[in-house]
């Protein structure tokens, strides 16, 4: 983009106060964290969501340079009223921020002549966009949402991008409730629709998938085509609603079972490093294409690229040519720990300038320990326009990565090397990963936080193994993304007043509790609970800011509780009279602590019978105030026990209704933890507890709680496997013996790791490339054996412990007891692996 505010303000409306009319905009920012290029030509939309407000975030933004707004309410109370400071930024005042970003988004895709590929789906969005863009991208310009830019917000930003010289745009949608695809296909306007299937996801925005099928159809409104897998029954529903929105859209019907569809699939058949595809147009002959892959979700992504190509007016010869060298698309960003005390973030997408601002965005807004330094080691540029073979691309990569802050910066390729003189005097190039790896070593990289922004077929994966801290093969993969699927699914069950408290106690039941922190931070929690103080003072080391509850707290360090506002649960006059006490001593007023009442768990808490005293010692002073009152439900989970959840309901009422009554002033209530959530969410009051649920462990039956997104997987590899004969025996005390010859593999995880020793003598399995295989004699402490007889598996292949095939609650039941202690049983020898989708 590359206007000015006045040319924007005229297209928006509203309310202008322009000093600087000319200013120019080449950047929109709906997020006070993403800021990485010149301030002062970015234009910062002030946002308004559930759970925050863009506006909040305006002095920062201005103290950080920018200089340009879209605000429905201006930060001071006239313009006449302006401070100083405010005088020289220029503001346009809309009455929805939100419908003003998709207006620009809109204008964006009128001004373009680009052929626009609009693309919806369940699943499969993202992998669809990047085939089609490595297929065009070398025939003519391509632009396209930067990875899953596919929201109300993410649609409007994709569209901004879209140049002058662009010749195709592709452009997911996204949806979660009703209403959204109306909107998002006003703004787009595609000329081909494709929808890649219809499925599970964000199912509870929807009374029924055919109400979701219904909502997608909206997205090939005015489209010359719409492209859909004929033989998924959701998805051919759609299409024939789709066909009475718009009777001019050609339907695409593709099928692997109708010879009369637009593209008739003949067969997959695996080949030597992938897959062939054979298919119909009509009454053509059969074409085929290879791509290199075998999966099936893969092999139907790039089928319906096929598709996409020949809408395009792409020749079969020609499509079948760029199909054989697509890459794999990894939607991860995988964050890890590092050798000599770094961080390593890694991101495999691929490798071009869009992506790289993603990355550079997320990268920023971690928070690193102090004296920790900033680096970037980029790959060569693929997939990008012309402007790659000039200097322009690399001064931007220079100006993106000091908005980022990077300190240090390495480049890995022969373009980047070439052009090493747009880059800082100290920054290190090198033509290949081998090449980078025989001069620098480990011992060169100390407490940094370290970018590795490389495609797949720049060998990255080599570079960010020799950069990993090595603890063993046994790794528990943490998917950040399913802690907001699950925090949004037990969000949608309470009113937008209704604040969520996140629980992240025994490091986050097992999973790490500062990128669970850093995750809920960003999308929204409360408040974050932990169990002990020095928890709580972890997390503010780790640069968590938000409100932090502390759940069990026997302080001996009140100094530090105070220093880093940690607030205490109190549940005895005990606790209260020593909190007070030291409150007054550290010259505090008004510190907020948070009341346990016991209605009914009777594990702690304040009794009815002690409200009376409770109410006249808070009255009495000045140094605390009650934030929050709260309960436990000691039988939410238990659909049998009503009448006793019920009766605690009842309690709490009761008991908070005096306080309330007897204290002078307001405080919150909460008693809901993740299953009264769903099961009580008339009893929300101010607060609702969320626990379990939010590490995707169910603990309702299907019908009242819908399957929750695997959050932890516990993944080993096999580093062993033997031929045995039958009657011999395994592992120690001679416990496991063979009734047959057969194949024993050797896992390294151990009781030490958290395979508890009741796992052994095949009272467990675990999934070895998909096939089950159950353990073999006794757990040792640092391994164990299991028996892969009939399964083809060779070291190095990856071993599921558990995760989503496997679930939690499988491996509880053998030890008869909950997912919670499977969970935080994992060692933390096991190093932990966070990723985004």
């Amino acid at each position: 983009m590359n206007r000015n505010i006045s040319e924007l303000a005229g297209l928006l409306g509203g309310r202008h106060i322009l000093p600087s009319p000319q200013a120019p905009v080449r950047e929109l920012l709906t997020d006070s964290r993403s800021l990485t290029t010149e301030p002062s030509s970015a234009l910062f939309f002030a946002l308004s969501t559930r759970t925050n407000d863009g506006h909040r975030f305006l002095e920062a933004m201005r103290s950080e340079g920018v200089r340009n707004f879209v605000v429905s309410r201006l930060p001071f109370p006239s313009p006449e009223a302006a401070p100083e400071e405010w005088k020289e930024c220029n503001f346009i005042v809309v009455d929805d921020v939100l419908e003003a970003l998709q207006k620009l988004g809109g204008e964006a895709r009128g001004r373009s002549a680009a052929t626009v590929v609009a693309i919806t789906g369940s699943q499969g969005k993202t992998t669809l966009k990047e085939y089609l863009f490595q297929a065009l991208e070398p025939l003519q310009q391509v632009s396209r949402s930067p990875r899953s830019f596919n929201s109300q917000i993410g649609v409007p930003l994709s569209l901004a991008r879209i140049d002058a010289g662009t010749q195709t745009a592709l452009i997911e949608a996204g949806i979660s409730r009703p209403g959204e695809m109306r909107r998002l296909s006003e703004i787009i306007r595609p000329d081909i629709a494709v929808i890649t299937n219809i499925g599970a996801e964000h199912d509870d925005g929807f009374t029924s998938r055919e109400e979701k099928a219904r909502e997608k159809a909206l997205i090939a409104a005015g489209a010359k085509a719409l492209v859909y897998n004929a033989d998924d029954g959701l998805s051919a529903y759609a299409a024939s609603v789709a066909e009475k929105i718009s009777p001019d859209t050609k339907l695409i019907r593709i099928s692997r079972t109708d010879r009369e569809a637009d593209l008739f699939v003949e067969s997959t058949e695996a080949a030597p490093g992938g897959t062939l595809i054979s298919y119909r147009v009509g009454p053509r002959a059969a074409e085929t294409a290879f791509v290199p892959f075998t999966s099936p979700h893969d092999i139907e992504d790039c089928i319906e690229a096929i598709a996409v190509m020949l809408l395009l007016g792409k020749e079969p010869g020609l499509i079948s040519w760029r199909l054989k060298d697509l890459k794999p698309v990894s939607t991860r960003l995988n964050v890890a720990d590092g050798v000599n005390g770094c961080q390593l973030i890694s991101d495999e997408f691929t490798s071009d300038l869009a992506s790289l601002r993603t990355a550079l965005d997320f990268m920023k807004r971690r928070p690193t320990d102090g004296g920790m330094t900033r680096t970037l080691i980029l790959s060569d540029l693929h997939h990008e326009s012309a402007e790659t073979e000039t200097g322009d691309l690399y001064e931007e990569i220079a100006a993106l990565a000091k908005g980022a802050g990077i300190d240090r910066f390495i480049g890995i390729g022969k373009a980047l090397q070439a052009h090493s003189s747009a880059f800082p005097a100290g920054s290190l190039f090198f033509p290949t990963v081998e090449e980078m790896m025989a001069q620098v070593s480990t011992s060169d990289f100390s407490r940094e936080l370290i970018l590795l922004k490389g495609s797949a077929e720049s060998g990255f994966a080599a570079l960010r193994e020799n950069l990993e801290a090595r603890t063993h093969e046994t790794v528990l993969e943490v998917n950040l993304d399913a802690i907001v699927k699950n925090f949004n699914y037990f969000r949608s069950f309470l009113p937008a007043g209704c604040g969520l408290v996140a629980m992240v106690k025994a490091s986050g039941y097992g999973a790490g509790s500062y990128e669970i922190a850093k995750t809920l931070q960003d999308h929204g929690a409360a408040y974050l609970a932990v169990a002990v103080l020095d928890e709580g003072i972890d997390l503010r080391r780790a640069g968590i800011t938000m409100p932090i509850m502390v759940m069990n707290p026997k302080v001996v360090n009140y100094k530090a509780m105070f220093e880093n506002r940690l607030e205490p649960e109190i549940y005895c006059f005990d606790m209260l009279a020593d909190v007070i006490r030291e409150a007054r001593k550290n010259g505090l007023r008004d510190y907020p602590v948070h009341i346990k009442l016991d209605t009914g768990m009777h594990r702690m808490g304040f009794n009815e019978d002690e409200l009376p005293q409770l109410v006249e010692r808070l009255k009495e002073t000045d140094a605390i105030r009650p934030a929050t009152m709260f309960s436990h439900l000691a039988t939410a989970d238990c659909p049998d026990m009503n009448e006793y959840t019920e009766l605690q309901l009842d309690r709490f009422e009761r008991y908070t209704g005096y306080i309330l009554a007897h204290y002078p002033k307001p405080i919150k209530r909460h008693i809901l933890n993740s299953a009264g959530i769903l099961r009580f969410p008339e009893h929300h009051y101010d607060f609702a507890r969320l626990g379990i649920g939010l590490y995707g462990v169910n603990t309702l039956p299907p019908e009242m709680e819908k399957p929750l997104e695997t959050v932890s997987t516990l993944r080993t590899v096999v580093i062993a496997v033997k031929e045995r004969k039958a009657g011999e025996t395994i592992g120690y005390g001679r416990r496991g013996v063979l009734t047959r010859d057969s194949r024993i593999a050797t896992i390294p995880i151990g009781y030490a790791d958290g395979m508890n020793r009741h796992f052994g003598n095949g009272h467990s399995r675990v999934l070895v490339n998909g096939q089950a295989a159950p353990t073999i004699g006794n757990i040792c402490m640092d391994a164990c054996m299991i028996d892969v007889t009939g399964i083809d598996c060779k070291p190095g292949d990856s071993v599921e412990i558990f995760g989503p095939n496997i679930p939690v609650q499988e491996l509880a039941d053998i030890l008869d007891t909950i997912p919670y202690e499977v969970l935080t049983s994992v060692s933390p020898r096991v190093k932990r692996v966070y990723y985004r989708e």
